[in-house]
């Protein structure tokens, strides 16, 4: 069974997930991933450790403008030794320019462990379920 204690602290985690990124912030980010662990981002690529997702996110975002990472509806179930979850995503991810970029919708599909620093993600699946271009002459 997965407590009150346990579902605020792994909707802290994608919270810091979210902000790392939106505030360029890359100590915060890595705080958020074992040192083993793997994301599968889909046509992206599938990055492995934390340092790894770390370098990816700084250099795809060295050149953005504002970004907005959105995580909802998060459900939380037990699984082997943690726990698992689903969450959707909403990220507003603008070039330089704060006009263009682009809208991705999805969800992530975690496993997450307790450690002595509190919840991380070992293991996360993207699933793109809309991407949509932001500033294209033909919206």
């Amino acid at each position: 069974m997965i407590d009150h204690d346990a579902r605020q602290g792994i909707a802290e985690v994608l919270l810091r997930y979210a902000t790392g990124i939106d505030r360029r912030d890359w100590a915060l980010f890595r705080t958020c991933f074992t040192l083993d662990c793997e994301a599968d981002y889909g046509t992206v690529g599938v990055m492995h450790g934390a340092g790894a997702i770390t370098e990816w996110m700084d250099q795809a975002h060295a050149g953005c403008g504002y970004t907005m990472h959105r995580i909802t509806n998060t459900v939380v179930s037990p699984h082997s030794d943690g726990a698992a979850a689903r969450s959707y995503v909403d990220a507003i991810v603008l070039a330089a320019d704060n006009q263009t970029g682009t809208q991705v919708v999805g969800y992530y599909d975690d496993e997450l462990v307790n450690t002595t620093d509190g919840w991380k993600i070992s293991r996360r699946v993207f699933t793109m379920v809309h991407l949509k271009v932001i500033g294209d002459a033909r919206e």
